[in-house]
């Protein structure tokens, strides 16, 4: 008995020995970094034992390029790097826990071209990281690089540079989901213009184009609250907007007037009390749209719900304003906008508490100038880049901080 005793305890050394022996061996070892030059990129070449998990990134002031990958061991013979072309330091080691890191320095702005891995063949037993990175200008790498902020801002880890054409359903999740909210529609055909032009179908071909151009930027996930001429009551345009998740809502609309000579664009956000008397009639006569189709919303919650959508709203108005004073600077250097254009009223369909919501009038179609303007699929395209680059402005302003 005594000597099985002896021998199991010997047995479970040994497997212990045997395990930490397996499990050293499994970490992989960075045994090579080679760097070549070529006429048109430098290619970087990192030799490892095992495959890894990597993402790669740039950073300007001064330029680099950034490889995070699984933690490695490093081979001795790599200490004293003599680097090449493009690239004039190289340094490496432990970032955290689980993760190593290789920093690049370079010379100029720089793009990161390709980064692959190659599996061993049958004359190379090693897996090699291939890099390869180019010249680029100041402007080009700027406009990459504030782009890739984004991007890392909404998913929570810096943009993967691998040239793969399609991303997972998991970062296409992760993107910001605008919510374009047409106004009016089905029954309901808003302010009807001078010269006929109706307000349900002007804001739903404008809506249609924000959406193919926030999309063409591959940043955001974009939704619209009606895809056709459909009637939709206020609260459903919230609704649907909140059953979807979505991080930023848009109204947008098209005002009349009794004045055919005011004309202008303008931008509101929620207030209990309109920041003037046109913002109050203006609200009330667009939250008449529900009792248009036989519905009246006006049903008061208890004392306890209101005070805790105040709480909620509070932050949610914060960054509707923030996001309003965006639109404003980005609009106003194509577009006439009306006196004052940053207004507040109590818009029903800008009640959501939890997403920061704005309301576009894009203009009077009481004016003929301003219809004129909105039949004009160029203008109304000038418009739409405008908005596009203030919601650009306004997610990397929330979310990037600077590395």
């Amino acid at each position: 008995m005594y000597l099985r005793k002896i021998t199991l305890i010997s047995l479970s050394f040994a497997l212990t020995f045997i395990w930490f022996g397996v499990s050293a061996a499994a970490v992989p070892q960075v045994t090579s970094l080679r760097v070549g030059v070529y006429p048109s990129k430098t290619r970087v070449v990192i030799e490892l034992t095992n495959p890894i998990k990597f993402r790669t990134f740039m950073l300007p002031n001064p330029y680099r390029v950034v490889v995070d990958m699984s933690e490695v061991t490093w081979a001795q013979n790599i200490k004293n790097l003599s680097v090449n072309g493009l690239v004039t330091g190289m340094r490496f080691g432990l970032f955290k826990p689980g993760s190593s890191r290789i920093v690049l320095d370079v010379n100029r702005p720089t793009l990161i071209t390709k980064a692959f891995m190659i599996p061993p063949e049958r004359k190379h037993g090693f897996y090699r990281l291939v890099l390869d990175i180019g010249k680029t200008n100041r402007k080009a790498f700027m406009d990459t690089y504030q782009r890739k902020r984004i991007q890392s801002a909404v998913t929570g880890k810096p943009h993967k540079t691998i040239n793969f054409a399609a991303k997972s359903a998991r970062d296409e999740h992760h993107k910001p989901l605008i919510m374009i909210d047409p106004g009016h529609g089905g029954v309901d055909p808003g302010a009807i213009g001078r010269g006929g032009l109706w307000e349900k179908h002007i804001v739903f071909k404008f809506a249609r184009e924000l959406r193919r151009q926030l999309l063409f930027t591959r940043l955001f996930r974009v939704k619209l609250t009606r895809n056709k001429d459909i009637f939709l009551r206020l609260r459903d345009r919230v609704a649907i907007a909140r059953r979807a998740g979505a991080d930023l809502f848009i109204s947008v609309h098209a005002d009349s007037i009794a004045n055919p000579r005011v004309r202008g664009t303008s931008v509101y956000t929620l207030s209990e009390r309109a920041s003037d008397k046109e913002a109050d009639a203006l609200a009330r006569k667009e939250n008449m749209s529900d009792v248009i189709a036989g519905v009246d919303l006006k049903r008061r919650s208890n004392d306890v719900v209101n005070i805790l959508i105040d709480l909620a709203q509070r932050d949610t108005m914060n960054q509707s304003a923030i996001f309003a004073k965006l639109l404003v600077e980005e609009l106003r250097k194509d577009r006439r906008m009306l006196r004052k254009p940053q207004r507040s009223a109590g818009f029903a369909v800008l009640k959501a508490p939890d997403i920061p919501s704005v309301l576009i009038e894009l203009g009077f179609l009481s004016n003929r100038k301003d219809e004129k303007m909105l039949r004009d699929s160029l203008v109304r395209r000038r418009l739409v880049l405008s908005i596009n680059h203030a919601i650009e402005k306004y997610f990397k302003k929330r979310f990037v901080q600077r590395p």
